[in-house]
């Protein structure tokens, strides 16, 4: 058995895991970043590939440095196909939206990562967790190429992805770190890069289509004007779906795939819940999809998962340098993620809950009455106004969903209620299990408005 020391170990070379490890190489501590997969197929997941809010990103890793894999910023809007109405709705998008080819992006941030001074061990799989008599996590195990080894550190970084292996491994017993997390809050997703003769009319649009059932969607997202990333995904607490025959099905009934080449395959997991109510425990803080944060409507976590990494690696700092890597020390975390971004996907959590409750008819006659702005406010901001005009030229084009559009106009009234509350995260520990009661009373609510089975 090997034994390596660090001052900080983070797992998963994902984008939460390269900031993490970026931001804290930067400032000279010793750093090992730990990646399952060979060098060779470093950076290769399974996404949709839409980058939403690129010109923010965090500084750990330069935005010069992820620029090139930027294959088409020329996407601005969102086009909503709804064949059961026979409508399209084009929906803007705010903020700089772009289309990347993820591969080449999460080659970029590996190397980003490398250039920040972290040492990244390729071909580790973590198999365990170290934990003081405490309970505070002082490490892992692993294989590092068919050999064990222990890496030891002040503190861990999960940056491993959705369903954490190490969540499962450490003992959270007397900790806040979230332990309500089930695979029916996930959603089970496949893609393909596709490659067609002839330019697509839509080459500037995110497309979108609803699935047979209200669980799921398709998408067609264009990396360029004849390579696209399409694919398709379902919420777990729902039947299967026959991901690559729907998929199939699907791209064989679009005229502008005949003769398609298919140059990649790919699947994964991704959270469609709230962020975690707490991602640190003693000695661990957990980022990116291994901490929920992602968009529970539309998937989108690149940008969440690079503020998280950063804000975890900056969290890990300030704790090793005061030599106090407890809970309390990393509390802090939590509240720079929900008052950034975390208290959004928070509310739009609400609305993943309110479409499990409706048949995919009524949802998508609701979606075609609403005007697009408003839907996009919903989808990227968690917040709409609606007032009475709106709502008088919304009842005018959507006679027999007045009912689903009532209730969505109820659930709207809850999703503020979540928002205030999730902006009211508590600033320590103290405040926490007040907090999680009163915010559980608003989800009862939104429970007994939608009719939808508890997600929690």
């Amino acid at each position: 058995m090997t034994t390596r020391e660090y001052d900080v170990v983070v797992v998963g070379a994902g984008t939460a895991g390269c900031y993490a490890a970026a931001t804290v190489a930067r400032e000279g501590y010793d750093v090992a970043l730990l990646e399952r997969k060979p060098e060779e197929e470093g950076g290769h997941i399974a996404c949709g590939d839409a980058l939403k809010g690129a010109s923010s990103f965090p500084d750990a890793i330069p935005k010069s440095k992820i620029e090139p894999a930027m294959t088409n910023t020329g996407v601005d809007h969102g086009r909503f196909e709804i064949p059961q109405e026979d409508t399209v709705l084009e929906i803007p998008v705010p903020g700089e939206l772009a289309v990347i080819d993820r591969w080449e992006y999460g080659k970029a941030v590996i190397e980003g990562a490398l250039d920040a001074g972290a040492e990244i061990h390729f071909d580790t799989l973590v198999k365990d967790v170290t934990q003081a008599d405490d309970g505070t996590v002082t490490g892992v195990r692993a294989m590092h190429r068919g050999d064990p080894v222990d890496y030891e550190a002040e503190l861990v970084i999960d940056g491993a992805g959705a369903l954490s292996i190490l969540q499962d491994k450490v003992d959270f017993d007397g900790t806040t770190f979230d332990t309500n997390v089930s695979y029916s809050q996930f959603c089970s997703a496949y893609r393909e890069v596709v490659t067609v003769d002839e330019p697509v009319e839509w080459d500037d649009a995110l497309v979108f289509k609803p699935t047979e059932r209200a669980a799921g969607y398709l998408w067609y997202f264009p990396r360029t004007d004849t390579e696209i990333n399409a694919g398709l995904g379902f919420q777990m607490n729902e039947e299967p779906m026959h991901l690559v025959e729907d998929l199939k099905r699907d791209l064989q009934s679009r005229e502008e795939f005949d003769g398609a080449t298919v140059e990649d395959k790919l699947g994964a997991a991704l959270p469609t819940r709230r962020p975690y109510d707490s991602a640190v425990a003693p000695g661990f803080v957990a980022a990116g999809d291994a901490a929920g944060l992602v968009n529970p409507t539309t998937g989108g976590g690149i940008g969440g998962a690079a503020y998280s990494g950063q804000y975890a690696g900056e969290q890990a700092i300030a704790a090793i340098e005061d030599g106090d890597v407890g809970e309390d020390r990393l509390w802090e975390y939590n509240k720079r993620v929900m008052d950034h971004f975390g208290a959004r996907f928070a509310t739009l959590d609400v609305y993943n809950i309110f479409v499990t409750a409706y048949d995919i008819d009524s949802l998508m006659g609701m979606l075609a009455a609403l005007p697009a702005e408003k839907i996009a406010e919903g989808l990227y901001a968690g917040e709409t106004d609606i007032g009475p005009w709106l709502k008088l030229k919304t009842a005018v084009k959507s006679v027999g969903h007045w009912g689903t559009i009532y209730d969505l106009y109820e659930t709207k009234q809850l999703a503020e209620r979540v928002l205030a509350h999730y902006e009211d995260y508590p600033e320590t520990r103290a405040g926490f299990a007040d907090w999680q009661v009163r915010r559980d009373e608003i989800l009862d609510d939104v429970y007994a408005t939608t009719g939808a089975d508890p997600k929690y």
